[in-house]
């Protein structure tokens, strides 16, 4: 089998997608406000009265308001006191390492690292797998972050080089480690793939990987930002879903919903060195409390409403693609996330949304963008508080307005 390659173009393609989808992140609850001024149907609304629409809706399927700074900066630190916590010093407290410890036994490895960033976490550990293996080839799924999102850092900063070894269509598989057409160091796996609605491979198909690499001498890192999502279709403990990868990474922001931050878990001599390469990239900020409190403080919360968020996104895409003109990707959807495809004009689509939003105070989707199909649009939902206000009777109905008006 020859693996795809993606030009640059189809890459430059997705860079626009990105864009066009830019007002899909957040999250919290609606606010109260006052009526939205008419537009004109023509007339494209602007990124303000976008604005003044999303506040004054009731409920969101994507792309909530985010809470005001001020009350939550509150709320984490009334936590703070409640806990009795103390500040750290470069990331040395009481606070710091049992979370740390905390996420790392929960993930079923021996130790772990906050990082500041999921950026810097993903590239220590691939660098240090580079250096003690002498092999900077890192296989990658084509919609990997390291080659989408992060501005060449890998190849930048550390000269590794990435190796795409699967079609975009489906998740990296066993054949595909098999059939690289370069010696593989690395294989960097995202668990599950956001570009594919949040796809994952079967059980099965996921342990022949692991054993692949292992086989091979090959180290297998997750890039599981939303690896949280994973745990109700495999139906296992999160320990036994990790057995086999070298490390893991975590979000604290994705799903958990805190200011900021990520874990990096392995190995103990393996985070020993992730430390002191977190110091080398700038990040051992001189008070981490502030991102460690938000994410403990909320991730036990973020796990046990999980599976009842999976039930919604599989009850909601199945009763989304009862109509014909819409195409749902994955089917049947593993986790709590799905894309929405619909063939329409672009500039038409926005219109439509602003309409809905105005006039039945549901937030659909703060805007699809252009796939590589011309003429075809996506959006990606993930379920959150905001769409638990909707009934998927109300949603199907909305987007049945939607299309009817373009």
């Amino acid at each position: 089998m020859t693996p795809h390659r993606f030009s640059r173009s189809e890459f430059l393609s997705l860079s626009s997608l990105l864009a066009g989808s830019a007002l899909l992140a957040g999250g919290g609850e609606a606010r109260a406000a006052a009526a939205p001024a008419p537009v004109p149907a023509t007339a494209q609304p602007t990124r303000e009265q976008m604005e003044e629409v999303r506040r004054a809706c009731r409920g969101f399927v994507s792309g909530a308001p985010s809470p005001d700074p001020g009350p939550e900066l509150v709320r984490i630190g009334e936590w703070i006191q409640r806990q009795g916590v103390r500040e750290d010093f470069y990331g040395n407290a009481e606070l710091i390492q049992s979370f740390e410890k905390k996420v790392a036994d929960l993930l079923g490895f021996e130790a772990g690292c906050f990082m500041p960033t999921g950026t810097m976490g993903q590239l220590i550990a691939l660098r240090i797998y580079a250096d003690a293996g002498r092999n900077r080839n890192v296989g990658v799924h084509p919609s990997s972050h390291h080659v989408l999102h992060e501005d060449s850092s890998h190849v930048v900063l550390h000269q590794l080089h990435d190796v795409i070894l699967s079609p975009w269509t489906r998740p990296l598989l066993a054949g595909d480690v098999r059939d690289a057409r370069e010696p593989l160091g690395t294989v960097s796996v995202e668990l599950p793939v956001r570009w594919l609605g949040g796809q994952l491979q079967t059980w099965e198909q996921l342990e022949e990987l692991k054993q692949t690499c292992q086989s091979r001498g090959v180290k297998l890192h997750m890039d599981g930002a939303r690896l949280w999502e994973c745990q109700p279709y495999y139906g296992r403990p999160l320990p036994e879903i990790c057995k086999g990868f070298d490390s893991v990474y975590v979000s604290f922001y994705k799903t958990v919903g805190a200011l900021g931050g990520a874990m990096l878990v392995g190995g103990r001599d393996f985070i020993r060195e992730a430390r002191i390469w977190r110091h080398r990239h700038g990040g051992d900020i001189f008070h981490l409390y502030p991102y460690v409190a938000s994410a403990a403080m909320r991730l036990d919360g973020a796990l046990e409403r999980i599976p009842a968020q999976v039930r919604r996104a599989k009850s909601l895409s199945e009763a989304l693609a009862a109509d014909s003109r819409l195409t749902v990707l994955p089917r049947p959807v593993p986790t709590n996330m799905f894309r929405v495809f619909v063939r329409a004009d672009i500039d038409a689509l926005r219109r439509q949304l602003f309409r809905v939003a105005r006039e039945d105070r549901i937030w659909l989707a703060g805007g699809f963008g252009p796939t590589r199909v011309p003429g075809v649009l996506e959006a990606e939902f993930t379920m959150s508080s905001g769409v638990d206000t909707l009934s998927d009777v109300e949603i199907s109905r909305a987007f049945r307005k939607l299309l009817d008006g373009l």
